[in-house]
């Protein structure tokens, strides 16, 4: 993969980050407006599509301050990567191996069972680079987040440049509407065009921002696909059931009554 400048490692400081410390600040009453996603409620399933191109953001963008220490290359299988994929994609990333015979630190390719490789190599060198706050893990950011995928979508997409007349300005500091007094130091993440999908949906914030919001709830929950599907066999089977035993006791009743 091509190395990415050192203006996109500061472009892209922590959507994580960003969400905590707005999930301590966010008032109840800033509810996001809610979307309409296809994994809500208990038929829902995630859309593989949608969760390829979030990973493909996560990857070339988010994945530059945040790790995902829950997940493995291997769990990738969960939206649909070969496993000649996942074993290429691992291989790509330098994961720290064992100290040689001379104590020193050495670097490896990675290994489709390894957990996601994280950009810094400890939390207090992730703050020293990040300006004293090392940017959080994302494998749970959704299941933590109120208001979960519909907030994530609404901060991504919440940025104004240039912000509204009459919003208040402070240097370092970008507009959002989404985040208690509308000014956070994270710049916005995402733009559009900013990546190209394979599949040629046009990369716009919106889009990138449902792709990755979508991913970012899957990694959270990666089994709900294999829960719903248990869940609704289940219902199914005991209605099944249900029938049978009416079935039953109408015939049994009916025999009393002839009697």
């Amino acid at each position: 993969m091509m190395a990415r400048p050192l203006s996109t490692l500061l472009v892209v400081a922590g959507l994580a980050a960003a969400s905590a410390s707005a999930q301590a600040a966010i008032p109840e009453s800033l509810v996001p407006p809610q979307q309409t996603w296809s994994f809500d409620g208990p038929l829902g399933r995630f859309d593989q599509g949608s969760l390829q191109r979030g990973f493909m953001v996560y990857d070339r963008i988010c994945s530059t301050c945040h790790g995902m220490k829950s997940l493995t290359y291997n769990d990738l299988r969960g939206i649909g990567m070969s496993q000649q994929a996942i074993t290429d994609l691992a291989h790509s990333k330098m994961i720290a191996g064992p100290p040689d015979v001379a104590g020193q630190s050495t670097m490896r390719p990675g290994l489709p069972d390894d957990h996601f490789r994280s950009p810094f190599p400890s939390e207090a060198a992730a703050a020293a680079v990040m300006g004293g706050v090392a940017p959080p893990d994302q494998s749970r950011l959704a299941a933590i987040q109120p208001h979960s995928a519909d907030w994530l979508y609404a901060f991504l997409t919440g940025y104004k440049m240039p912000p509204p007349a009459g919003a208040p300005m402070v240097p370092g500091k970008f507009y959002n509407d989404w985040v208690d007094g509308h000014l956070i130091g994270m710049p916005p993440p995402l733009m559009n065009g900013m990546i190209q999908y394979p599949d040629g949906t046009p990369a716009t914030v919106e889009q990138q921002a449902r792709d990755v919001t979508t991913f970012l709830v899957w990694a959270s929950d990666p089994h709900r696909n294999e829960r719903h599907r248990i869940g609704v066999s289940t219902v199914l089977y005991l209605l099944f059931l249900l029938g049978l035993a009416i079935a039953w006791k109408l015939k049994t009743w009916k025999r009393v009554k002839a009697q």
